[in-house]
Formats: structure tokens, C-alpha cells, sequence
């Protein structure tokens, strides 16, 4: 099982789609606060549907927390500041994979805690960025093909 990790998500709908692929695909959700909306706001419930129940969501009041009950996984960062592909890793069960909110990314102080982690998805160079709810898609299915779809 892999987890998906949301650093101060910002817009509901991307947060609700993320749930719902996490629940098709066996992946664990944890959502690191300040959150930018409330688990029971109407939009993020369209986008969830019925997949996940908001009790088995993960919630850290910080990244520090986090770390400190996810001491054994290996963590991987996604940016746009780095030139390591996300394709070049090969994924194990039990690694977590970390997006930033969807205006400014991970915060330097976390990049900076294991570069070698930091992973990117290629893009044209005229773009800043993807989609969060992309963005994490394109990496679950990655992880998730190199481990032939378990679940």
C-alpha cells in the first residue's frame, strides 16, 4: 500500500478527487494542516462521492507529525524543482509520496530534507505547473503499475 500525502491542500475539488483515487486504488490519504476548506464542505463531497468515508483520512496538525508516525516509509517530493523524474525511482509498498498546496508547492525547509527524493513530472518549459489532482494521479499510477496494480 502507498500513501498520498497533501501538504496544506487549498481547493477542495482537487482534495476530493485525490480521495477518490486514493480509494480506487488502495492508496492511503494524509492531509497535513492548516487545510484550505473543511472535510465536510459540499464541493469536496461532490468530487469524493461515496468513495471514502472522511473518518479514514489521515490528519497531521503539521509535516513534523507526519514524519514522526511515518519513521519507516521511504518519502518522495514532488516539484517542479528538480530534474529527477518521477519515472526514474523504482517504488516500493509502503513509500509516501508529498505534494505541495496548489499555489506555491512544497516549502523549501521540506525539499531540503532529502533531495535525492525530490521527483518531478516532465513538462513543456513554457509551463509552471500541473493540476494537483493530475499531478497526483500521474505519479499513484506510476508507483502503482511498477507493482503490477496490487492492491
Amino acid at each position: 500500500m502507498f500513501h498520498i500525502v497533501l501538504y496544506e491542500p487549498e481547493i477542495p475539488p482537487n482534495t476530493g478527487n485525490i480521495m477518490r483515487l486514493c480509494a480506487n486504488a488502495n492508496f492511503v490519504l494524509h492531509l497535513i494542516k492548516p487545510l484550505g476548506f473543511t472535510l465536510n464542505a459540499k464541493t469536496l463531497r461532490r468530487a469524493k462521492m461515496d468513495y471514502i468515508n472522511l473518518e479514514q483520512i489521515n490528519q497531521y496538525e503539521n509535516f513534523n507529525d507526519f514524519l514522526i508516525n511515518h519513521q519507516t516509509c521511504r518519502i518522495f517530493y514532488a516539484t517542479t524543482k528538480t530534474k529527477i523524474l518521477y519515472t526514474d525511482n523504482q517504488y516500493l509498498a509502503n513509500d509516501c509520496f508529498v505534494f505541495g498546496p496548489e499555489t506555491r508547492g512544497l516549502p523549501a525547509q521540506i525539499l531540503n530534507l532529502n533531495p535525492t527524493n525530490n521527483i518531478t513530472i516532465p513538462m513543456s518549459p513554457a509551463s509552471r505547473s500541473l493540476n494537483l489532482a493530475n499531478s497526483v494521479s500521474i505519479i499513484t499510477f506510476e508507483a502503482w503499475r511498477q507493482n503490477k496494480f496490487k492492491l
